[in-house]
């Protein structure tokens, strides 16, 4: 039996199989470097997600790397609000729509835009 040790300030947040393949097709397609996982104040809950593509590593302080494939950055503002999110990848009718799957989000607005915690 493993006993897993909760860290708080460690970085968790994850991706499925098929969020993993399709983000690194997007990145492939932009000719990005990586992408930036933040939050922003918005919606009639609080926050929204927000996946930037970014052209070149950010070394700055408060960056931190999730996947060294990937290269999928979470930024220290966001981390409270993420950790321990999944991101995953759907496909509604001909669509693929990034999905969060976030433990700390206490509730989302109908149209999925934005999550309060």
């Amino acid at each position: 039996m493993t006993v897993m040790k909760f860290e708080p300030n460690k970085t968790s947040v994850t991706l499925s199989d098929d969020a993993r393949s399709y983000l690194e097709k997007e990145i492939l397609n932009k000719n990005a470097f990586g992408l930036c996982f933040s939050v922003k104040k918005s919606g009639c809950n609080g926050f929204r997600y927000v996946l930037d593509f970014i052209d070149n590593p950010i070394t700055e302080e408060g960056f931190i790397v999730i996947n060294d494939k990937l290269k999928l950055y979470v930024t220290q503002e966001a981390l409270p609000y993420v950790n321990g999110t999944e991101i995953d990848c759907v496909t509604e009718g001909l669509n693929k729509v990034i999905k969060f799957n976030n433990p700390k989000s206490s509730a989302e607005c109908g149209c999925g835009e934005s999550f309060s915690v």
